[in-house]
This record gives C-alpha cells, sequence and structure tokens, in this order.
C-alpha cells in the first residue's frame, strides 16, 4: 500500500480497575499494545511449542512499515512537530489523568470523558499527518470508547463518524455488556447500583446513557427492546461493514482473580465476556480459541494480528454462504449445526474457528415446511491481501474452509445417543479456494479435499474457472456445488455461494 494512502493507527486499551490497577497501566508507555507471548498451546503429543509473537505493536512496525513516534511522550512529539507521517501508531492514554503516581489528585475515570479526549487525538493526528481518517484499534472496554465516540459524541456535534474515522476493529469487547452465568442476575445488579471500581458502565443503563445520542435519549432509561450490541444503521452512522470484532472462546486461560472471573462468566465465554456479547450483530467477526487477556489473550496472539493486519490492509474480502440447502426431515426433534475452521496459507494459526467445543458452532435453522431450500446461511469471512507472501512461483491467495456438519438428536427434551458416534461428523470436507493475486475476481478456483489427490501444498488448480454471476456488479459471485456424500444431508442443490469484493 502506498505510503499516501496509509492511516494512523489509534490504540484504545480496556478497563484497569479500581486506582491501583490504573496506576500499574500508566506505567507502560504503550498500554499494553507492546505485550507478545512465546509460547503457543498447541504441538506434537499435546506439548506446547516454541512460537514468538512480538506484539501488534512492533508486527506493524515489522510487516507495514509503521512508525513508533515517542519524544517525551506521543503527545509531546505532536506538540514538538508540525509535520508527522501517516504510517504511525498512537496510544491514547486516557487513563494518565486518572492515575495518583504524577503527585497530582486523580481525576475519576468517566468513559464520555475518555471518548472526547480521543476525538481531540484523532484532529490531532489528522492535522499533523494531513491524513483524512485514522484506524481504530481497540481491546475491551476501548472498544466502548471508541463507540461511544462514534454513536454518541460525534452526532451529538452534528458530524459524520466516517469524516474522521475509516475503520474499528475490537479484541474481546463486551458489545453487549458483561454477565454473569452465576447469581440470577443479583450480581450484576449489585454491580450496577454500588459501581465497584467504575463496572457499572458495563451495565444496560449506563451503556445506553454513553452509546446513545442526544437526539434519540430517553432520560427514563433504555426502552425494553434496546440493545447495546447494535450499531444502528441509519444516515449519518458508522457502517458496521466497517467494524470488525475478534471473539475469544476460551475462558480456561483467563486467571484474573485465580480464575473465579472466569468461573462466574461461565464457559461461553473468553473468561470475561460472553460469546454472544462480544459482536456487534452487522459487523465482520472471527472466532479464535483465546482468553480475554494474560499470556493466551487476544491482543498478544498471532490469529488477533493476523486478522486485524488483513482487515485494516487486505485488498480483497471474500465471504462463503451455504446457499440452496434443505434438511432431511426425520422422526423426532433433530437440531443440525455446522463446525468451521478457517486457514489461510503460509500462516501458522487458524483465523477462525467455531467449534460445539468452544460453544460457538454455527446453528443451521431447521427448513419451512415442506423441506423447501433455507436461503442464505453465512458460514464465515476473510480478508486477503495481494501483496503478502505467497510460495514462489504462485500468484494465487489460498485459503481452505473446513466444514462438518453434526445432528444432535433429542426425545422430549433430552439428547439420544442409541446410534451415535461421539466426534464422527455426518459430513466432513475441506473447501480449498484459490482467488488470483491481480485484480477482479475472474480466475477463482475451488475443490472439495476429498477430491483433490495427495497432498494440499501440492495442489495446483486446474479445470473450469468458476464463473461469474454478474461481471457487471464489480463484485465476483460464484458457486461451488457440495461433494455427492452432502446430498442426503443438505440436498443435490446445495452449493457454497463465494463472492470476492474489493477491500480498502
Amino acid at each position: 500500500m502506498p505510503e499516501e494512502d496509509r492511516l494512523p493507527i489509534v490504540y484504545v486499551r480496556g478497563f484497569a480497575g479500581d486506582t491501583a490497577g490504573i496506576n500499574n497501566v500508566v506505567e507502560d508507555p504503550f498500554y499494553g499494545f507492546n505485550e507478545g507471548s512465546t509460547h503457543i498451546r498447541v504441538g506434537p503429543d499435546n506439548r506446547p511449542v516454541f512460537h514468538q509473537f512480538e506484539s501488534p505493536l512492533l508486527r506493524l512496525h515489522l510487516d507495514e512499515g509503521y512508525q513508533i513516534l515517542v519524544r517525551g511522550g506521543q503527545e509531546a512529539y505532536l506538540d514538538t512537530h508540525d509535520h508527522v507521517p501517516p504510517a504511525s501508531i498512537w496510544i491514547h492514554r486516557f487513563y494518565d489523568v486518572c492515575a495518583s503516581t504524577w503527585e497530582s489528585r486523580p481525576e475519576r475515570f468517566r468513559l464520555e470523558e475518555a471518548a472526547l479526549d480521543l476525538l481531540r487525538l484523532i484532529e490531532k493526528l489528522r492535522d499533523r499527518t494531513g491524513a483524512p481518517r485514522v484506524h481504530l484499534v481497540a481491546h475491551s472496554m476501548g472498544g466502548l470508547v471508541c463507540r461511544c465516540l462514534l454513536q454518541k459524541i460525534l452526532p451529538d456535534l452534528g458530524r459524520d463518524p466516517t469524516d474522521c474515522v475509516d475503520k474499528l476493529f475490537t479484541y474481546g469487547t463486551p458489545h453487549g455488556g458483561i454477565a454473569f452465568d452465576v447469581g440470577f442476575g443479583v450480581l450484576e445488579r449489585v454491580r450496577d447500583a454500588i459501581g465497584i471500581d467504575g463496572a457499572e458502565i458495563f451495565g444496560p443503563r449506563r451503556m445506553y446513557e454513553y452509546l446513545t445520542p442526544k437526539a434519540e435519549f430517553d432520560p427514563e432509561g433504555p426502552p425494553e427492546d434496546w440493545s447495546a450490541r447494535e450499531m444502528p444503521e441509519r444516515a449519518g452512522a458508522f457502517p458496521r461493514r466497517r467494524v470488525f470484532c475478534l471473539v475469544g472462546t476460551d475462558p480456561a486461560d483467563y486467571g484474573v482473580a485465580l480464575g473465579l472471573a472466569a468461573s462466574a462468566v461461565g464457559a461461553r465465554s473468553d473468561g470475561l465476556v460472553q460469546i454472544e456479547n462480544a459482536y456487534v450483530p452487522g459487523a465482520h467477526r472471527a472466532y479464535v480459541h483465546r482468553s480475554h487477556s494474560g499470556r493466551y489473550g487476544l491482543v498478544n496472539s498471532e490469529e488477533g494480528y493476523q486478522n486485524l493486519r488483513r482487515f485494516l490492509f487486505g485488498d480483497r474480502m471474500v465471504e462463503a454462504e451455504l446457499v440452496d440447502h434443505s434438511l432431511p426431515t426425520e422422526e423426532g426433534e433433530v437440531s443440525w449445526q455446522a463446525e468451521l475452521s478457517l486457514s489461510v496459507r503460509g500462516l501458522p494459526v487458524v483465523m477462525d474457528e467455531r467449534l460445539a467445543s468452544h460453544w460457538c458452532p454455527v446453528q443451521i435453522p431447521a427448513p419451512p415446511s415442506g423441506g423447501t431450500p433455507d436461503g442464505r446461511l453465512p458460514l464465515a469471512t476473510v480478508f486477503l491481501g495481494s501483496d503478502l507472501s505467497r510460495p514462489a512461483g504462485s500468484s494465487a491467495m489460498r485459503y481452505a474452509l473446513h466444514l462438518r456438519l453434526l445432528s444432535l438428536r433429542e426425545r422430549r427434551g433430552i439428547l439420544r445417543f442409541g446410534d451415535h458416534l461421539e466426534q464422527v461428523a455426518d459430513f466432513d470436507d475441506i473447501l480449498v479456494v484459490d482467488i488470483p493475486a491481480g485484480a477482479g475476481g475472474p480466475g477463482v478456483r475451488a475443490a472439495w479435499n476429498s477430491l483433490i489427490p495427495g497432498a494440499i501444498r501440492d495442489h495446483e488448480p486446474s479445470g473450469t474457472l468458476l464463473g461469474d454471476e454478474d461481471p457487471r456488479s464489480g463484485v465476483w459471485v460464484g458457486h461451488v456445488p457440495l461433494p455427492p456424500s452432502a446430498d442426503p444431508i443438505l440436498g443435490g442443490r446445495a452449493r457454497i455461494r463465494l463472492s470476492v469484493t474489493p477491500w480498502a
């Protein structure tokens, strides 16, 4: 990407808790965006394997040429330079004024003030860099600070959020608040009433206050149908297609409070944020088996970084959907779900992983009466970059979508296992997709692994190219029939619909 097309990146960190926690945070020059990791948990014989991830901060510097500009502080650098390069990373240090380590009376943290300060930083960056907009990258509560800016602060000023923000990427943000699996709602009510260490910001009342513009705000409180997760789609609103939510699915590695926090939030979480609360409906998202924070956390993970890099700098968006499928008519209560994993050639990690064991499979809706096709079922979205590394001699970007279909059979609400084979899928195959690195969609090829002889690494795409439904639309769309083994489950008309859209 040319230098003149680069945009500054602003990192907004998560919740620090009480004053002691805040004091600990402000001692870090980069608020944690510089934290990496040195091993992952998947290896031969189930042994941990050394894999160095240098941190998002350093990797963006090494991979994308982004500069880290500090001279007595990043604000001091901005104040003493009339021009700075747009390809630069900036930390929103909103907690500094709330710390007691500067020998001054700390201010009480207020999320709306952090959002206002974020706008001041963005305006200064636009002035110094000449860039029209910035990218926002946020962890946990930081994503709510960004949403407060986009959904309340800027609309209250009569400004269009897209005039100053280009994309928003969130790691483990509690877009729907923080809830607990224990206590029958009592813990949430006590938290919101007492406001322990300011944690009431994760309850619906406070979220409604900082996510709702004045023109729509009801002082009586949120309407019954209001959802904190929603980012409204209306004229002047920030588009959800410019938002990416990375969802963690590993609560076991979240060690805060000796694991008590993860136990309270429950298994369907990253240890702090429940899976269903970690994304904005209608936004792009990926699921990775990482915890909310810590050495196995989302931010300091290769999985998180590779999703971030391709969302910010990729030039292709590829969407896969299951279409024209119909489920078999059977006696009893039968439910179907799909498990997915998405891999990109050349990367040591899985980019997106939705497994039943991680509490996030894709639920396949039951067909309407008569068994007619259900329409489109979104499976996965991946961002690819033409200028990223590929094997020597290859001009194609390759990714693989592993698809498994499983049936759950019940009788009077109880799972029955009379003919069950544990962990054996009714359908299991991998779709290998090759997309040309050049402009346009023509040249896309796809093949099922069950039909590829030998190792996938030796596979050379051949045969008929996938056709484009409408070459005039600017979006390439083609269909891949499922293997015959899927016909008894999804019907003979079922296909994978692939769409390739230019992305910038």
